[in-house]
Order: structure tokens, then C-alpha cells, then sequence
């Protein structure tokens, strides 16, 4: 897969839990996978995939220790982690062109969380779990 490659060679590890192939499938399971992997600790980041992204933000919002953030530009890619301390991104790929898309996973692993005024709001996201 391309973007695992790119995200490979910026110097991550990549645990690829994707589809096999372009079938249907129940993507709750992935987002249950990835988000468990992040929110245990296994992983810093998570990145899922699918048509809209949306169904996959809200299942992967569900798991504890997770803060998806369903990103569509290369500015809300870099907002979700600047003021929202995401841990995973959801983008949606028949929504969103494949240049952009990698753009914001680049985007999405180098920025920092600015913490500050945010970290409260962080704090209460978290409390929510």
C-alpha cells in the first residue's frame, strides 16, 4: 500500500490492520483494532481509511483513549493534533484526493501537540472515557 510505504519511509513503524482487498467489509472491526492498538499504548497514531471516514471517526471515537479526528484539509489535519491532541486520523478516500490524503498524514504525525489553553479541554475529553 502506498501510504504505508510513504509513512514507512518518514522513518515510522507501520502495523498495516487493513482490508485485504476492495470488498465491503465491517469497519468497526478496524477501527476497534486500530484504536485499541492506540489506546492501550501500543501505538502513538492511528490512521483509518474509508469512503467518507465518518463511520470510522465515530467507531474509533468509541474506544477508550482514543481522539479521532475526521480531517479532510491539510489545515484540520494540523489543528487535530495542534489543539486536540488526536491520536488517530480518519480520512474519507472517496472524499478526498490521494495527494491530499498523504499530505495530511505527514502533516497529521509531524505536528506537535501545543497543550496550553488546550490541554484543559484535553483533560476533559478524556474524562469523558
Amino acid at each position: 500500500d502506498r501510504l504505508a510505504q510513504l509513512i514507512r519511509g518518514w522513518g515510522n513503524t507501520v502495523k498495516d490492520a487493513g482490508t485485504a482487498g476492495p470488498g465491503s467489509v465491517d469497519y468497526p472491526d478496524f477501527a476497534e483494532e486500530v484504536g485499541g492498538m492506540v489506546g492501550t499504548g501500543q501505538a502513538d497514531f492511528g490512521l483509518l481509511v474509508c469512503g467518507s471516514g465518518i463511520g470510522m471517526s465515530i467507531a474509533a471515537n468509541k474506544v477508550a483513549g482514543v481522539r479521532a479526528a475526521l480531517c479532510w484539509s491539510e489545515t484540520a489535519a494540523r489543528l487535530s493534533r495542534q489543539h486536540n491532541d488526536a491520536n488517530v486520523l480518519c480520512v474519507g478516500a472517496r472524499l478526498t484526493g490521494p495527494g491530499v490524503i498523504e499530505e495530511m498524514a505527514r502533516i497529521f504525525l509531524e505536528t506537535r501537540f501545543e497543550g496550553g489553553r488546550h490541554q484543559r479541554r484535553v483533560d476533559k475529553m478524556t474524562d469523558l472515557d
